[in-house]
């Protein structure tokens, strides 16, 4: 019990400061292995970060990665196989990873540091491996003692997380990037030393987004489910598929409607949602957003025109401040309204 007191006590402090998913973070860490109290802030703010760059890659969809869904475990809430949550998993998986590898190489941890393992060897022509590469080994183990153990079920659910995990910690390595340094007489480069560091999050995001978008349905074997350790309730994932596939995500099931608000799949549909319109600085995805989460799904686009402030004709006064001015402007906004035809059509079918 000892034990399970601090792990909350720990949860408490690390869950303090962090948005309205806390709640799921915070079951993230209360289900994961008692032991590792060391890693709970790296491992709050890696769950955290995935959490956040979901709701930035799904912005603009129908499906915008909400609240209700950010549970990791198929124990309790989240019982779906859909490819959003394949997504959930594997850029939650991906967050806690990217973190406690950071961390490491940083440092903050007692018994890890940058991975040398490969300097000294040559790595191409005209380059040896040196310098601090990002310990992803290190970051790897961590993620997947925390993440995989959460998963309590032992259905093909449970079996699609643990692949879905994986693909996320795949992509921490697939998107690392090598970075080197001249060696030479006069600047020459005669020989390079190089070491391999994290991408970008954003560019993990960006990578998951695209496997989302490519996602795999399995249709499920029932054989493939009793292969594995059953004394550790866990399978193998990467047995159960395609070798091809692990780093792949994969789902079970076809999403559902979420134009439609429904209660009980806890799906909040579309209207009410702000969409952009004629949008500068915007993709051609996110200029399209209207159409896809209002239009598409039977609603129509209000326009609503707000007063904003903002600071401007700013200027630096010696010494040394910068005084701005503050300025009035219109913008327009726009939003997914159900017709007042479609309001009443509704209002006299339930009645």
């Amino acid at each position: 019990m000892g034990n399970l007191s601090m792990l909350w006590a720990a949860v408490g402090i690390c869950c303090a400061t962090l948005s309205a998913s806390a709640w799921s973070v915070n079951n993230f860490l209360i289900t994961g292995p008692k032991a590792y109290l060391t890693y709970t802030t790296s491992v709050a703010l890696g769950a955290q970060s995935g959490i956040e760059e979901c709701k930035f890659q799904f912005a603009w969809e129908r499906w915008n990665c909400p609240e209700n869904a950010l549970q990791l475990s198929t124990h309790n809430r989240l019982r779906s196989a859909t490819r959003e949550t394949s997504f959930i998993h594997a850029i939650s998986s991906a967050g806690v990873m990217y973190t406690i590898t950071k961390n490491c190489s940083m440092g903050d941890f007692e018994n890890c540091g940058c991975d040398g393992s490969k300097n000294g060897k040559t790595g191409g022509h005209g380059w040896i491996w040196g310098g601090c590469s990002d310990n992803v080994e290190f970051g790897e183990r961590i993620s997947k003692l925390f993440v995989d153990s959460l998963e309590k079920g032992k259905d093909a659910r449970a079996l699609m997380n643990l692949h879905n995990n994986r693909a996320g910690r795949l992509a921490v390595r697939a998107t690392m990037k090598r970075t080197c340094k001249c060696h030479g007489i006069s600047g020459s480069c005669s020989i390079q030393t190089c070491w391999l560091q994290l991408a970008d999050f954003r560019e993990m995001g960006d990578y998951l987004k695209a496997k989302y978008d490519q996602a795999l349905k399995i249709e499920m074997d029932k054989r493939q489910l009793r292969a594995g350790n059953s004394a550790e309730g866990h399978w193998a994932p990467a047995e159960a598929f395609l070798p091809s596939a692990e780093a792949e995500l994969i789902f079970l099931e076809e999403s559902p409607d979420y134009c439609t608000c429904n209660s009980s799949l806890g799906i909040y549909g579309t209207e009410g949602r702000e969409c952009l319109q004629n949008s500068h600085n915007t993709s051609r995805w996110e200029r399209r957003s209207c159409g896809r989460l209002c239009t598409e799904c039977g609603l129509q686009v209000e326009e609503r025109k707000t007063e904003v402030i903002s600071s401007c004709n700013c200027k630096f006064q010696w010494c040394c401040k910068v005084k701005c001015d503050q300025c009035r402007h219109v913008v327009s906004k726009y939003y997914c309204t159900r017709s007042s035809g479609s309001a009443q059509s509704l209002s006299d079918g339930s009645a």
